[in-house]
């Protein structure tokens, strides 16, 4: 018992960088300390080599072990430890003074190693960034504090998110080669990017300079949603009774195929029509396509605002007139087609006669239906006494149609030539 090993367990774990391990520092299993750090030396190959004392309860590891340095905070060195992950009951034993190898360990990364990987530009504008970021968080702890209630849901959702994302390893395998691919792509055209950000700068000061139109504009998108809210719910019932409109549709749109086909030469044969009417609607030159005269409707309309209305009141006023004219149309038309023949010096066949028209020279006999020659000082006389009463278009043989002559009181329809 005086020169023995008493109830200690050594065993030595090689790391490829001590982790700031320094003696003393704990050794755990499950979170309790179970043991310390011995002794942190390097072997021949510049790894370091950490021997850890184990009480006799974690004693003896067996083969499996996995031993991690980890840190309880970022501050401070003496803060590290040293994880083991015991293998199964039914490996070997791990002897004592025996060895956990460099493939079965591992050591945490500093953060002093990130910042080393920097050039002293980017660490200059880190600094900016977490400067900014007190400046932005000074004086406002406790709006930080009321956000943070919303960290764990957050937490929550971005856990759930990544399982589902590392449910597939194949698609998230492709994902990631797909991202770092953009990233190269994103890196060769970084000066467009660095534009680009800078734009983004310069648009994000302009809406804030409309801070208080935007604010306002938040304030009525409330009210806006709960309307178009009731628009959407109201469109879910529109768009089902179109289903029903399209699945009717379905059967009778099967012939538009065979009209699409007949309308094709149609369509073809209407381009010089189509092309003419383009030319109609805008050619070159001045004054001489419809755009420039639909330009000038407002001016026309401005000239006849005054001499239009005039118009029509003439015509309104007039309208009684022309109506009683408009039933002498056949009369007038007779006149100006007959009565040229008749004065005429020359007969149809081109044979000099002088003719002058002599009014009622004989009467019909309604006995025979012979004519008796009336003596002169009755000719005009006929006239006179009323004996042809036409009516108004009754100087021409009657329509078939019946619209001449009209009939107006105190005429015969009957008295027009035959």
């Amino acid at each position: 018992m005086m020169f023995g090993r008493g109830g200690s367990y050594d065993v030595t774990a090689v790391f490829q960088n001590g982790g700031q391990l320094v003696r003393g520092n704990q050794v755990r299993v499950g979170g309790a300390a179970v043991g310390t750090v011995k002794k942190v030396s390097l072997d021949d190959h510049a790894r370091a080599v950490v021997r850890l004392s184990l009480d006799h309860d974690a004693a003896p590891v067996r083969r499996g072990t996995t031993a991690t340095i980890r840190t309880n905070s970022l501050s401070g060195i003496a803060n590290r430890y040293v994880s083991l992950n015991m293998g199964p009951n039914n490996a070997a034993k791990v002897p004592d003074g025996g060895r956990i190898g460099a493939d079965a360990t591992d050591a945490p990364v500093d953060i002093d190693q990130l910042f080393n990987t920097f050039d002293p530009k980017t660490r200059r504008g880190l600094q900016q960034v977490i400067q900014g970021q007190a400046t932005y968080f000074g004086g406002r702890s406790r709006d930080y504090a009321q956000s943070l209630r919303y960290l764990p849901p957050a937490l929550s959702s971005t856990s759930r998110l990544t399982r589902e994302l590392l449910a597939d390893d194949t698609v998230f395998d492709r994902f990631v080669g797909d991202t770092s691919k953009v990233m190269g792509a994103l890196a060769e055209r970084r000066q467009d990017l660095s534009s680009l950000v800078g734009n983004a700068n310069t648009t994000a000061g302009a809406i804030a300079d409309e801070n208080a139109g935007l604010s306002r504009t938040l304030q009525l998108l409330p009210g806006t949603l709960r309307k178009g809210n009731t628009t959407f719910v109201n469109l879910r019932s529109t768009l089902d009774d179109l289903d029903t409109l399209v699945n009717v549709s379905k059967p009778n749109t099967r012939e538009l195929d065979t009209l699409f086909a007949r309308l094709r030469p149609l369509v073809h044969d209407s381009r010089p029509t189509i092309r003419d009417l383009r030319t109609l609607i805008r050619s070159r030159g001045a004054n001489n396509d419809l755009i420039e005269l639909t330009a000038k409707l407002p001016r026309l309309r401005r000239l006849t605002s005054t001499v239009f209305p005039r118009a029509i009141r003439t015509f309104d006023r007039s309208q009684a007139y022309v109506d009683q004219l408009r039933q002498y149309t056949p009369d007038l038309t007779g006149w100006l087609t007959k009565f040229g023949q008749v004065a005429s010096n020359y007969d149809a066949n081109g044979h000099f006669a002088r003719v002058q028209p002599l009014f009622s020279p004989f009467s019909v006999d309604p006995n025979n239906g012979q004519l008796t020659r009336l003596p002169e000082s009755q000719r005009i006389d006929a006239f006179e006494k009323g004996i042809f009463k036409r009516c108004p278009g009754g100087a021409m043989q009657a329509s078939p149609d019946g619209s001449s002559p009209f009939r107006v009181p105190d005429c015969d329809p009957a008295a027009n030539p035959d």
